[in-house]
């Protein structure tokens, strides 16, 4: 992640959702070291398995559905360094996350148990990535002054649209679901593709450009300071 970060403009959409996810990664790890977990050789699995569908996107000649508007956009014009983050996030979580689970419950010869030890230590990670989502939000926010007029309509929407923590519970019921499903390839694998295209399609709501949702200038400054009262 540091080697995409250090290869990418400051300015490229990709780069906006490496370096958040670089910052998680680096909190969870952090945890895991501090023994914070009831299973470590659980959570330390997952974070392999899910960075290796990161890269796996990245490297391939026409990357799953989920990733492409990410991918396509990354260069565009007139999108916000939070759009790509979160769109980012949206194919990671709502599409690598339940593949990651099924191969992590394979390599480990365990499976999803509600209540379980996994189940926790999934949840509190939750708590982590939510307190680096706030704080992410605010250093977006902070740059976006000189870019009010063009912004205020869009910022709050993308905002409301996301939250990692919803995310990640439906990544765990997908990703529960594939695994009920894996004596039934077929199936599984068109539940996958549809999930798949699901994301993409909210992919690209994320990454609607800014200036695409023009609302009254008044109305877009009472939300942009409800959103601002929201994040203090």
């Amino acid at each position: 992640m540091r080697a995409i970060d250090a290869s990418l403009a400051a300015t490229h959409g990709l780069a906006q959702f490496n370096r958040l996810y670089l910052a998680v990664t680096e909190d969870v790890r952090a945890d895991l070291a501090a023994d914070a977990f009831a299973d470590p050789a659980f959570l330390e699995r997952l974070d392999v398995r899910f960075a290796g569908l990161y890269f796996d996107a990245l490297a391939a000649a026409e990357p799953p559905p989920a990733w492409r508007p990410l991918f396509d956009s990354a260069e565009r014009r007139g999108i916000l360094p939070l759009q790509f983050a979160f769109a980012g996030m949206n194919a990671h979580i709502n599409r690598d996350l339940p593949v990651a689970l099924v191969e992590t419950w394979g390599d480990l010869g365990s499976e999803p148990l509600p209540g379980g030890p996994q189940q926790a230590d999934f949840l509190q990670v939750n708590a982590r990535l939510a307190a680096v989502e706030d704080r992410v939000k605010r250093s977006y926010l902070t740059g976006l002054l000189g870019f009010l007029d063009r912004a205020l309509g869009r910022i709050d929407d993308v905002a409301a649209l996301w939250n990692v923590s919803r995310a990640r519970d439906a990544a765990w019921v997908n990703g529960t679901t594939l695994w009920r499903l894996r004596d039934e390839p077929t199936l599984a694998r068109e539940f996958l593709a549809t999930l798949d295209r699901t994301v993409g399609f909210a992919g690209r709501g994320l990454l609607t450009p800014a200036g695409g949702l023009p609302l009254p200038r008044a109305l877009r400054a009472r939300r942009f300071a409800r959103l601002l009262a929201s994040l203090r």
